[in-house]
């Protein structure tokens, strides 16, 4: 059996849920919150889990609380309502990809009260994360990473320590600008394609099994070539997002960022045009860049 943290989970959505069935499901006390989608509070419920009534309960039952959120103004908003449940030596987990300054300024203020606010943000997709195979980035002190690693262990594959509070995120940031650079790249390729005249499949019988191929444009080319609308679901109001927090980020650090830039432009193009629906997903970029350049 696991230590006797008790462990909490505010954000059960696509990702959260498959995250939280493992937490659950490897010997972890665990309360969640309710949603407005019930189906995976029900299903987290029958696998052992309990449901707190307030942010207020869940912050009292927990030791441990994970969030799993869409961004910065939503997790200040959760660590408020958990504040006045809160005790000193609890450790608040922050998995969602969140702006690093926020990360510290919440870290700050949590630790006036003895709470500790770290940052263990992830990679990959909600598959990943019910088969308990993410990846994690972890930004900690030493004592707090060994301490929460058990936990984050049953539901990641790969856990990197890379610093101390806010590294995460940073690091987290970094990734994303690569991942959504390559949809924008490959958006803007299979735009160019078919415009002159190569069909999508030609492209990618060349591509595939190349230097080029790799895990992301499997699955990127899982919705442009196979029509699976599900292939990647990670919105494109969340890569927009993801892009902006990346230029925040640069411009704090007085870095030049015309690549990071033109891939932000790519997603705003898209969400300025009608992708911004919650099953608009990064592989439907292409649609939107294709729209853009004549291409039906």
């Amino acid at each position: 059996m696991p230590a006797i943290e008790t462990v909490g989970f505010v954000g059960i959505g696509l990702m959260g849920q498959g995250m939280a069935k493992n937490i659950v499901e490897k010997g972890y006390s665990l309360t969640v919150i309710g949603h407005r989608n019930r189906a995976p509070v029900e299903d987290l419920v029958s696998r052992g889990a309990t449901e707190a009534a307030s942010l207020t309960d869940l912050a009292n039952a927990c030791s441990v609380i994970f969030l799993c959120l869409t961004g910065s103004p939503e997790v200040a908003a959760v660590v408020a309502g958990l504040k006045p449940g809160l005790k000193a030596g609890t450790v608040i987990v922050d998995c969602s990809t969140s702006d690093p300054t926020v990360t510290l300024t919440l870290a700050a203020d949590l630790a006036t009260i003895g709470v500790e606010f770290i940052d263990a943000p992830l990679s990959r997709t909600p598959k990943e994360a019910w088969a308990g195979t993410l990846d994690c980035m972890v930004g900690a002190s030493e004592a707090t990473f060994a301490r929460v690693q058990p936990i984050i262990a049953t539901w990641a594959g790969k856990i990197v320590h890379i610093g101390a509070v806010g590294d995460g995120h940073k690091m987290k940031l970094l990734n994303n600008f690569l991942s959504l650079g390559y949809a924008a790249l490959y958006s803007e390729a299979l735009a160019l394609s078919r415009k002159v005249g190569i069909p999508v499949a030609k492209f990618d019988n060349v591509i595939r099994g190349g230097r080029m191929d790799c895990g992301f444009y499997q699955t990127f080319m899982g919705y442009n070539l196979e029509g699976n609308r599900e292939a990647h679901r990670f919105t494109l109001g969340n890569a927009y997002k993801d892009m902006r927090y990346v230029e925040s980020m640069a411009n704090a650090s007085t870095v030049a960022t015309p690549m990071a830039s033109a891939v932000k432009n790519s997603f705003a193009l898209a969400m300025a045009t009608g992708g911004n629906g919650p099953e608009d997903y990064v592989p439907h970029l292409a649609d939107f860049i294709a729209k853009a350049n004549g291409v039906g």
